[in-house]
């Protein structure tokens, strides 16, 4: 039997204590502000006690105990260390210090968003907001499969929108300033400035890249793996990171040049070191794309009044898909092309460009027409 009171706390504080009986026959409380919030919340224990789904708030975990839960599952399903890492740290910096107190079953909707809103207003970008949120919905979903928490009241909250007035097109080098980094690359390097501009990949997947991969005959790349910040092997980011890419001729020539000039190693990498292990990430900026930038004259200025360079690596991978929109290759094919998970997110990032195109082409089309026509 479901009951409601009012009572007086040794404070002198009033409450609404509301009783119910548990799927197990156990008699619980839970205490309330105001009666229509203890109404509310009896209608619905009541509702999960009868589907078998209730969790009593004493049995529920705290969120920052739930989130442990959740980083041994991912070890245990022997996800990559450098996402794993990437969890902990949405864990310990973001979720921990904010709401890892509150128990999973009064984690409501309207708290999760207070929990965005507080973020954004200290300082945490729109998109490492979104990828937390992600993370906190993960949380409370294998918690939810547990059994230690009906509802994913994450799901429900407000999504942390990006504002109208930001600029979410991505960064990437102007055609003359890709002519002018062509320039000063140096003959070794070539191959693989080549590569990244030329195949859009992601620098982990250059890095990973072996000759097994490069079938130079045919004139095909193929994106099998890639390494990780540790220089490890592991597959791409998702299904579709596994793709073929055409080499154009310019760049296969000089692959097949650099075939011969590569430095042996065990591994078979394309990109080697002198030694032939797996380059780092950091070394390749450095050593080679940030000097060859500047030698290049493709320079912001630095914090200490100092030329520095303009890009990083993935601004490449920016530019490749930036040419083959310009070539008329269309969104599906764009989506292969750079591995990405849905044609939404292709469209999210380079939605501007095919924009831009369709424009360019219909006024085209109209001046040709207003003079042959």
């Amino acid at each position: 039997m479901a009951t409601i009171r009012k009572r007086t706390l040794p404070s002198g504080r009033t409450c609404w204590l509301a009783a119910y009986v548990d799927s197990g026959g156990k008699r619980r409380f839970r205490q309330f502000s105001t009666k229509r919030e203890a109404d509310a919340f009896l209608v619905q224990a009541r509702s999960q006690v009868g589907q078998g789904v209730h969790t009593p708030d004493s049995l529920s975990p705290t969120v920052a105990e739930a989130a442990e839960i959740w980083l041994k599952r991912c070890e245990r399903d022997r996800l990559e260390p450098t996402t794993i890492e990437q969890y902990r740290g949405h864990v310990t910096l973001h979720i921990a210090p904010h709401i890892g107190a509150v128990k999973l079953s009064r984690l409501t909707a309207p708290l999760v968003n207070e929990f965005a809103e507080k973020l954004l207003t200290g300082g945490r970008s729109r998109e490492l907001c979104r990828r937390v949120l992600i993370s906190l919905s993960s949380i409370v979903t294998e918690a939810q499969r547990r059994g230690l928490v009906t509802v994913n009241n994450v799901r429900s909250a407000k999504p942390v929108k990006r504002s109208g007035r930001e600029d979410t097109r991505p960064v990437m080098p102007t055609k003359a300033e890709l002519r002018a980094i062509i320039r000063a690359t140096p003959d070794r390097s070539r191959p693989m400035i080549l590569t990244l501009l030329f195949a859009g990949l992601r620098g982990s997947e250059m890095r990973g890249l072996l000759w097994e991969d490069v079938d130079l005959k045919c004139g095909v790349l193929h994106v099998r793996r890639r390494a990780d910040r540790f220089n490890s092997f592991g597959p791409p980011k998702s299904k579709a990171g596994i793709r073929d890419i055409p080499l154009p001729p310019t760049l296969l020539q000089d692959l097949k040049a650099w075939r011969l000039a590569c430095p042996n190693g065990p591994l078979g990498l394309v990109f080697p070191t002198t030694a032939g292990t797996v380059q780092g990430h950091a070394n390749i900026l450095h050593r080679v794309f940030w000097p060859l930038q500047i030698a290049a004259g493709v320079t912001v200025p630095g914090p200490d009044g100092r030329l520095k360079a303009k890009y990083g690596l993935h601004a490449l991978r920016h530019a490749a898909a930036a040419l083959w929109i310009e070539q008329g290759l269309n969104s599906k094919r764009i989506q292969t092309l750079m591995g990405h998970a849905s044609i939404q997110q292709t469209m999210d990032r380079y939605g501007y460009l095919f924009e831009a195109r369709e424009d360019e082409t219909a006024m085209l089309a109209g001046l040709e027409s207003g003079l042959l026509n």
